[in-house]
């Protein structure tokens, strides 16, 4: 059976209810590891171990594939629970004016991992902090198509090698240009080029309105 992998799934949650207060998750530390490289859809250590979907609480992510990787070492399951897989992409965002490059995770509050599904790994996986359930067909845990998993992949890596730009503008939102020869004049947003990192701002010049196009670390929000 196969799962199309978008958030939207029409599956049902099991485990835990999906109903717990995602407020109380706690911040966590980004994940700066590129796992994509290594991603495969079979392991030769335990060829019946198939990647599925957990559904976790939001921003609980990290926290949860570090539980699973160190419980599995002690409770000695390495040969039924392999992987844990969170897909993300790198972002350039400004911060303090500065701009910087974070991960950013594809789907938040989901994260894949290779494992045979056992009565004792559904346990195991049932009990892990932050963990609601797997996703499912019915009460059944549904395996993603190495066609879904390869999808994710390549998705990760084209994200990677093209970054994209986390510009904190839109449409219609007043700013003021800080830097460049356009400096000091204000204007309203009218177009975001995402890819390039470009704004483009109406401003008045001469009496006439004028398009200019400015990178985003040129702008600040006018505040007026």
């Amino acid at each position: 059976m196969s799962v199309n992998f978008t958030i939207d799934w029409n599956f049902t949650m099991t485990e835990k209810d999906e109903n717990m207060d995602l407020q109380q998750a706690e911040p966590e530390k980004p994940d700066i590891s590129d796992e994509s490289e290594n991603i495969k859809p079979r392991s030769e250590i335990n060829p019946n171990a198939r990647w599925y979907v957990l559904h976790t609480l939001s921003g609980q992510e990290l926290n949860v594939k570090q539980y699973i990787e160190n419980s599995v070492r002690e409770k000695g399951l390495e040969n039924l629970i392999l992987r844990v897989f969170i897909p993300t992409e790198d972002v350039v965002e400004m911060r303090h004016g500065k701009k910087r490059t974070v991960q950013k995770k594809f789907f938040p509050g989901y994260i894949l991992v290779l494992m045979e599904v056992t009565k004792i790994t559904k346990a195991f996986i049932k009990n892990v902090p932050g963990v609601m359930g797997f996703i499912t067909a019915g009460d059944t845990p549904v395996p993603l198509s190495d066609e879904e998993l390869e999808s994710i992949v390549q998705r990760t890596k084209k994200e990677k090698a093209v970054q994209k730009m986390d510009i904190p503008f839109s449409e219609g939102d007043p700013v003021k240009v800080i830097d460049g020869p356009f400096k000091d004049f204000t204007g309203v947003v009218s177009e975001v080029n995402r890819e390039r990192g470009k704004v483009r701002v109406m401003v008045s010049i001469f009496g006439r309105l004028t398009p200019v196009d400015v990178d985003f670390m040129q702008l600040k929000e006018d505040k007026k």
